[in-house]
């Protein structure tokens, strides 16, 4: 990868280098994620997304660990309003497979269990576990927050779903392992930083950007159309509102290539001719799970 230009608000300190920002408490997947991919560098939990990305803008981390979507839940729609204005760059991807724990007290029993408390994404991906064993789900602060709060309340009627991770923080014990309704539960983080790195043209690689068409007939159309005609494979396209106007419809992509690979350099030509806004997000190799068949 190349490092092209920084966007910075204050200078790093030197123990920033080492530091990676992350939405949730100790124990939360996205600290699961920053533990997988950057084994060396210290987890820096913030309480929102809008802290996680203002503590690297800050200067008070070199990266943040965002979430994008869930194959099961679907989009995480904050990332979506956030990232385009965050001042941050998108540097690379992983895909973490979601193993959700019933997490008790140590000398509790599933039985024993009447409720389950996590973040509502993470509840709406165990409802028939949940559902089989009679356990009212309860939405909690997120999925560590929820182990917490568990483990402060010493009630063996409560659980929290949430990581093998979150338990291991909070000494809680697996009451039920892996419930997830789905095998293929997977969700996709971005790697975000100040400073503009890029995969290097010639390698495998996704750029991701987001565009507004002009309020024009057939204009999303004709944008997407030199994606088509350059043989330029486009993996992801969501839609979201801004600004609160329903004619003002901003899209989301991620496609296969380098911007400065010929097709996706005419594909991006063509599609300034029918929009009004495009920002490039980021140039980064794409995860090996990403390739993985999905399962389940």
């Amino acid at each position: 990868m190349r490092q092209q230009t920084a966007s910075a608000d204050s200078p790093e300190s030197a123990d920033a280098v080492n530091r990676i920002a992350f939405q949730g408490e100790q124990g939360a997947f996205s600290h699961q994620a920053c533990s997988e991919v950057f084994p060396a560098m210290e987890p820096v939990p913030c309480p929102t997304f809008e802290e996680a990305i203002a503590t690297v803008r800050r200067g008070e981390a070199r990266l943040a660990m965002l979430p994008v979507e869930n194959s099961l839940y679907g989009r995480v729609a904050d990332i979506h309003h956030l990232l385009p204005e965050s001042g941050l760059f998108v540097i690379g991807e992983h895909f973490l497979p979601i193993r959700m724990q019933l997490l008790g007290l140590p000398d509790a029993k599933l039985a024993d269990v009447k409720t389950a408390e996590s973040l509502d994404v993470a509840l709406g991906q165990v409802r028939k576990f949940l559902n089989n064993n009679k356990i009212r789900a309860v939405t909690g602060p997120d999925t560590a927050g929820s182990a917490r709060l568990v483990s402060e309340a010493k009630d063996p009627t409560r659980a929290a779903v949430a990581s093998t991770l979150a338990g291991e923080v909070y000494g809680l014990k697996t009451l039920a392992a892996d419930i997830e309704d789905a095998a293929h539960n997977t969700t996709r983080f971005l790697v975000c930083s100040r400073h503009k790195l890029e995969a290097e043209q010639g390698a495998a690689a996704i750029t991701s950007f987001v565009f507004r068409v002009k309020n024009l007939p057939a204009s999303l159309y004709k944008a997407l159309g030199g994606f088509a005609t350059n043989g330029v494979n486009m993996v992801r396209l969501e839609s979201y509102m801004i600004g609160g106007s329903f004619t003002a419809t901003q899209f989301i992509a991620d496609i296969d290539g380098h911007p400065e690979d010929p097709p996706v350099a005419r594909a991006l030509e063509e599609l300034g001719y029918f929009t009004d806004y495009i920002r490039i997000l980021g140039v980064y190799p794409p995860s090996d799970l990403r390739r993985k068949p999905a399962q389940g």
